[in-house]
């Protein structure tokens, strides 16, 4: 007979054009939040494939849910903020559609948020479909990473502490560890937490707003804790890769707004200017680089 977790989780997940993930998501959901009430969140931005339809098939697997349809894309943030207005979990996760979680995924990361009243937002190990470990966290970027990654550096010195700090390259994702920022993809969050940083800054439309959102938690004297007692099958963004080129626009104007958010003042002031100049760079190599490879893929 299986334990009851006295806890409410509210669950937050966006959707855009998700249909070939969404139903093994909400599947596994489901099979992970028996035990307790959950109240499922979902909103979609406007799918242009049956991924509605497929959220209408699959809403009677959950007592309390909340279907939000908006007739245009409003952006990841914005959307996510759409749920936390009407999250009312003890915790509050957000979770991607590109996920697949483990059915014992709660009680053990509610065991590890109850344990230390420091912590304010857990993440679990990240694994491919083939079962293979995913890097999932970062540090919080400084200029150096950027010029790092626009030399190659990274690529040379995969797992240095140095040249591949920023994306860790220097952790195993095998041990608990308190890290920075885990992806987006999956953030379990105490309501506590929640409260006293707020809303994610809709300043970042799609990308980075977990990035901010997390060294808000930092700043403010919270903990986060990458945990790989529990691991979950990420499928990596299917929708975001058949959509690449405006996207990395977009990725690469939300970094230099980080910058300018959190480096101001006096000799920081070049350093954005110059960090700028350098992600645009990059953004230009990246957004050609995927023209020739898509244009290549029609022939």
């Amino acid at each position: 007979m299986s334990q009851t977790i006295s806890v409410r989780l509210s669950v937050i997940i966006v959707t855009y054009n998700n249909a070939d993930e969404i139903e093994a998501c909400l599947a596994a959901l489901r099979d992970a939040t028996q035990q307790f009430p959950t109240q499922v969140i979902l909103i979609d931005n406007a799918s242009q494939d049956n991924t509605r339809e497929i959220l209408h098939t699959m809403s009677p697997l959950f007592s309390n849910i909340r279907l939000i349809f908006n007739d245009r894309n409003a952006g990841f943030t914005k959307s996510v903020n759409q749920g936390l207005h009407v999250a009312g979990g003890d915790y509050i996760l957000l979770v991607n559609p590109d996920t697949v979680l483990s059915e014992n995924t709660f009680p053990i990361l509610f065991s590890e948020l109850r344990a230390r009243d420091d912590i304010g937002v857990i993440a679990p190990q990240f694994r491919y479909s083939d079962g293979s470990i995913q890097p999932s966290c970062r540090r919080f970027p400084r200029h150096r990473d950027v010029l790092f990654h626009l030399f190659g550096l990274h690529i040379l010195f995969p797992k240095s502490a140095l040249f591949n700090g920023w994306k860790m390259g220097d952790f195993d994702h095998c041990h608990e560890l308190l890290v920075d920022q885990p992806q987006g993809a999956f953030l379990l969050v105490k309501r506590g937490a929640y409260q006293q940083i707020g809303l994610l800054d809709e300043s970042f439309p799609m990308f980075f707003s977990d990035v901010d959102w997390c060294r808000r938690f930092v700043d403010q004297g919270w903990k986060i804790l990458f945990t790989p007692k529990i691991s979950i099958i990420h499928h990596k963004g299917r929708s975001i890769y058949s959509n690449r080129i405006p996207l990395i626009w977009s990725s690469h104007k939300s970094f230099i707004r980080y910058f300018q958010k959190y480096y101001r003042g006096g000799f920081r002031t070049l350093l954005n200017s110059v960090t700028a100049i350098a992600l645009l760079i990059m953004a230009g190599l990246r957004i050609v680089f995927n023209y020739v490879i898509q244009k290549m893929n029609r022939f």
